[in-house]
């Protein structure tokens, strides 16, 4: 048993070397060179390249080891991470202006997410691409074109999932961490004086001699920790143990022996600050090496997509986002998900910003904003969790939280600075997305409430029933509604227009609770009612996809069965309208309704069999 669990574990490190570890593992390729980017006007002196190594050391010790690996990773729901997640713990237990605004502040940690998703593949693919440079500098003009049909082909394959080519992301992340490192350690070996970078005084030092140049360079700094949110993000498939193994036996020496070796090269060669990372390597090497960076460069684009798909579909679930196509790709892995509307969304926006920026050094400027904003939420929401969960342990929440807090602001800040350089793009993105979930989440509670004033009480109809006589035809209807209670709407439709009603009749309500995952035994609540009616709830985690087949399996378990060919499902077709009734601008009405309109169809997303579907037409006035 004991060898069994150490396989395992083995095997739940070894997926996250290749899954968790691609986006920060390839950081190596741009961050010391953006560190000397001509918006910093840094020169690479001595002092300066011990300086920057030293900032990039304790910025990965702090942000990764501390921060992530430490302190973040025990902020799981049963097991599941990520900023959505983590805003569902920092809120279950407030209420009012409070439980809003701490929403509110999550929704934007997943707009800078989405601006992330849109950057990295872009980002990673150009910095690999552009090593050809090295190996021929009239190659230049084919960079633009070969890193656009790379990304096209990683976006067309995400239809056949991750299932069948995650196999290979292990091994290929593990070659690279172990190149990483022997490069680095090459080149340190000839000149070990490097190393003197690892105190922190050098940091200090570099900071009281350059002032407003040091702050600004904080900003390419914090580009070797782009990708540790994919740590939380990712903690649901590996676990805690797993992610800390591979960070601290691979990742983290790869990580500090490759940049450290950049440095050293530079210090030899200040010339070779163009491209540190694949000078490092000997000439008859950087051809394989440019292969090698953009295959993992893909792994880490298809590891950020990965986790764009599951956050779409934890949004839909929580009722951020409208209703679209999830497939999913691995019978085994429930996480493994394609979904073609996101996939196309995402394709067009990094195909439009490669473009637009047309080198990863232009793109540096932008990335740094989406990867602080995302870390500096991520404290807050911290912070609020721990106050809530218990305030005995506020001087050591302080002691930890706060520091934390005054680094990432740090970061922010210094990335703020590039905003008109390219700091922009991922604010826009995140400002859309947060717009379009905000108008979405209300727009929902507007219908649901415009549904419930007007709706009928049951127990009003049920008298009503009793004094009248209805025919009953053979069957069970089954009637979808969102209201807690009352009459759905599809229900008094049927009646008025084909005066018949069913032997059996089932108001059902699918609901998410505010937990990743539902145990199947508590999967559906069922009330009797009279007249033969009865009410089922169906129970679903964030982090799971609603399934007819298995609501009615869960019925069938507790005494309520049914029979698919004497079944009939009734749903409730909402037209809405855009009025001056208060609730929501004229502008985000609009919105709402044309994201109603193309959201995919109740019967697709609940997987209910269109041949037993019938749907009534309803008006909502916003």
């Amino acid at each position: 048993m004991a060898e069994d669990q150490q396989q395992s574990k083995a095997a739940l490190t070894f997926g996250a070397l290749g899954v968790v570890y691609g986006d920060l593992g390839t950081s190596p390729l741009y961050t010391l060179r953006a560190c000397f980017g001509e918006h910093i006007d840094l020169s690479p002196t001595p002092d300066t390249i011990l300086g920057i190594l030293s900032l990039i050391f304790w910025t990965l010790m702090l942000v990764v080891s501390v921060k992530y690996v430490l302190v973040v990773l025990r902020a799981d729901d049963r097991g599941e991470g990520g900023i959505l997640t983590l805003m569902s713990l920092a809120v279950r237990s407030l209420a009012g202006w409070q439980k809003r605004w701490l929403i509110l502040l999550g929704l934007a940690g997943a707009g800078l997410f989405f601006g992330d998703a849109v950057i990295t593949p872009a980002m990673s693919v150009l910095s690999a691409v552009e090593g050809l440079e090295i190996v021929a500098p009239e190659l230049e003009a084919f960079v633009l074109p070969i890193a656009l049909g790379v990304l096209v082909a990683l976006f067309l394959i995400q239809r056949f999932g991750t299932g069948r080519v995650g196999i290979l992301f292990g091994p290929v992340l593990l070659i690279w961490f172990v190149v990483l490192g022997g490069l680095g350690l090459s080149a340190i070996l000839k000149n070990p004086h490097i190393l003197i970078a690892l105190n922190p005084l050098y940091a200090v030092t570099f900071f009281l001699d350059h002032a407003h140049v040091a702050f600004l360079a904080l900003g390419a700094v914090v580009l070797c920790v782009t990708g540790a949110e994919a740590l939380y993000a990712d903690m649901g498939h590996f676990g805690r143990g797993p992610i800390r193994l591979a960070w601290g036996s691979l990742v983290m020496p790869g990580l500090v022996l490759n940049y450290f070796g950049q440095g050293a090269e530079v210090m030899s060669d200040p010339a070779a600050i163009a491209n540190p990372f694949f000078l490092l390597a000997p000439g008859w090497m950087v051809l394989p090496l440019v292969v090698l960076a953009t295959v993992a460069t893909v792994i880490a684009s298809q590891a950020v997509i990965s986790g764009m798909f599951s956050l779409v579909r934890q949004a839909i679930q929580m009722g951020f986002l409208p209703r679209m196509t999830i497939r999913h790709t691995s019978e085994k892995s429930i996480g493994q998900i394609y979904m073609p509307l996101a996939n196309l969304l995402l394709l067009l926006a990094v195909v439009v910003v490669v473009l637009l920026f047309r080198s990863s050094d232009n793109l540096a400027a932008a990335y740094g904003i989406a990867v602080t904003g995302t870390m500096v939420i991520t404290t807050l929401l911290l912070i609020m969790l721990g106050w809530e969960r218990n305030r005995r342990l506020l001087p050591l929440l302080l002691l930890l939280g706060v520091p934390m807090l005054v680094i990432d602001l740090a970061f922010f800040g210094a990335n703020i600075a590039k905003l008109l350089a390219g700091g922009w793009l991922p604010l826009l993105v995140a400002a859309a997305v947060l717009t379009v979930m905000t108008t979405w989440k209300r727009g929902r509670e507007l219908v649901l409430q415009r549904l419930e004033d007007e709706a009928l009480p049951f127990d009003l109809f049920s008298r009503n029933l009793d004094s009248t006589t209805i025919q009953r035809v053979s069957g069970t209807a089954v009637f979808m509604t969102s209201m807690n209670s009352g009459v759905p709407h599809a229900l008094l439709h049927n009646l008025k227009h084909n005066k018949v009603l069913h032997e059996r009749n089932v108001l059902m309500r699918v609901r998410t609770l505010d937990k990743p995952h539902v145990r199947s035994a508590h999967r559906v609540d069922i009330t009797l009612l009279p007249n033969n009616f009865w009410r089922v709830e169906a129970l679903y985690g964030y982090q799971e996809t609603p399934h007819m087949n298995h609501i009615l399996a869960a019925c069938a378990k507790q005494g309520l069965e049914f029979d698919l060919m004497q079944t009939s499902f009734f749903l409730s077709h909402e037209t809405l309208v855009s009025t001056r009734r208060p609730g929501m601008a004229r502008w985000r009405e609009k919105l709402f309704i044309w994201m109603s309109r193309n959201a995919q169809r109740a019967t697709d997303f609940f997987h209910i069999p269109i041949n037993r579907t019938i749907e009534l037409g309803a008006q909502v006035e916003l």
